[in-house]
């Protein structure tokens, strides 16, 4: 826990104590600890919710005790990790708004920034974000609606109108600042509607990835099997135990602990113009929940020297190809984690490919027999 957030805690608990003085010193910074612990176990509405204030404070709040869990609350807020959201099926589908969800409630302050239609296969395609002369996907919104524009009720759903690139670098450079305070310290690409394997060139999910990466910022592009169709986030709700809304579920909740596993411990989080290229399996019986699914690390294309990193006591790391294939035949449940150079989008030496293993290595997994 930051001290110096505890040194504010003091502060602040000293200014409710007083007057009269009835807080001994070792109250004071017990408490500042009990409430700033409140940063990593509760966003700011569990926090108003939580037993603490029913407990502790029985009576009506007064005016000190009101500021002081407020102030909390809005520095628990502040602490969080910013993460920008991003895909190129668009910022109406399932896979997209399910993630959102997730993000948010996991406790990250999240902005989601993508395309305003499905820019499925255009890579690192670019150009300046234009007025929509068609509606938005699945009329979302209308005819001459601006370049970029949000959710009337939510400013943190955003569309622009132009490539998965341009959404990526909208949210980083702009929506991240505005929204959430400063730079965001992660982009999430996807979950992308089917997986991006082998050839990774062509795909939006991993040019927003590698966009974020060459500008500064850690990413993962996330892609997923065959378990979901391009169709409006309204289902997760009108339809919530479809197929496809069960899935989406499922894979923004293994995004969620990918996510929650690569931001632990200290920065840098990745190397410089380095991502990482994820794959799901489909969500079947057999792969039903987010604790069927492990994290296996492989690479891009295959490769036959044994040069790569030692991973479960070899060198010779299996491509994700082959892998998500036998997921597919066989429901192995494997989620394949491929290190690239976000510059060419490809794989990386066996040194790059260590430092994700290493901060990852109590997460991955190794393959059975396939």
């Amino acid at each position: 826990m930051p001290s110096v957030m505890v040194r504010v805690m003091n502060s602040m608990i000293r200014w409710l104590c007083e007057p009269p003085r009835r807080c001994s010193e070792d109250s004071i910074h017990r408490t500042s600890f009990d409430l700033s612990g409140f940063y990593t176990r509760w966003t700011r509405e569990q926090y108003i919710r939580s037993s603490v204030v029913s407990h502790r404070y029985p009576k009506p709040l007064n005016m000190k005790t009101a500021a002081i869990l407020s102030f909390v609350a809005l520095f628990a807020l502040g602490q969080s990790q910013r993460i920008v959201l991003t895909n190129d099926d668009g910022w109406a589908v399932t896979m997209i708004r399910a993630q959102y969800d997730a993000l948010k409630a996991s406790g990250f302050s999240t902005v989601l920034s993508a395309p305003a239609e499905n820019q499925s296969g255009k890579g690192s395609s670019s150009a300046p974000p234009t007025a929509l002369e068609q509606p938005c996907q699945f009329d979302t919104c209308p005819v001459g609606s601006p370049p970029e524009g949000s959710e009337p009720d939510d400013p943190n759903i955003n569309y622009v109108n132009s490539f998965p690139v341009d959404a990526a670098r909208f949210g980083i450079q702009t929506l991240s600042s505005q929204l959430l305070g400063d730079a965001p310290d992660f982009v999430v690409s996807g979950p992308n509607i089917g997986n991006n394997l082998f050839s990774l060139g062509g795909s939006g999910t991993v040019g927003a990835a590698s966009e974020a990466a060459l500008e500064g910022i850690p990413s993962t592009a996330f892609s997923a099997g065959s378990s979901v169709q391009s169709v409006s986030y309204t289902t997760l709700t009108t339809d919530p135990d479809s197929d496809g809304s069960k899935a989406a579920r499922v894979y923004a909740e293994l995004t969620v602990k990918f996510t929650n596993a690569l931001l632990a411990g200290p920065k840098p989080i990745l190397p410089p113009n380095i991502s990482v290229n994820v794959n799901y399996p489909p969500v079947t019986d057999s792969c039903a929940t987010a604790s069927d699914f492990k994290f296996v690390l492989t690479r891009v294309t295959p490769d036959f020297k044994g040069d790569d990193v030692k991973q479960c006591g070899v060198t010779l790391l299996p491509d994700e190809t082959s892998v998500i294939v036998a997921d597919t035949l066989l429901s192995y449940c494997f989620v394949t984690v491929s290190v690239i150079d976000a510059r060419i989008k490809k794989d990386v030496d066996a040194a790059t490919q260590q430092v994700v293993r290493d901060r990852l290595s109590s997460f991955l997994s190794c393959l059975i027999q396939i």
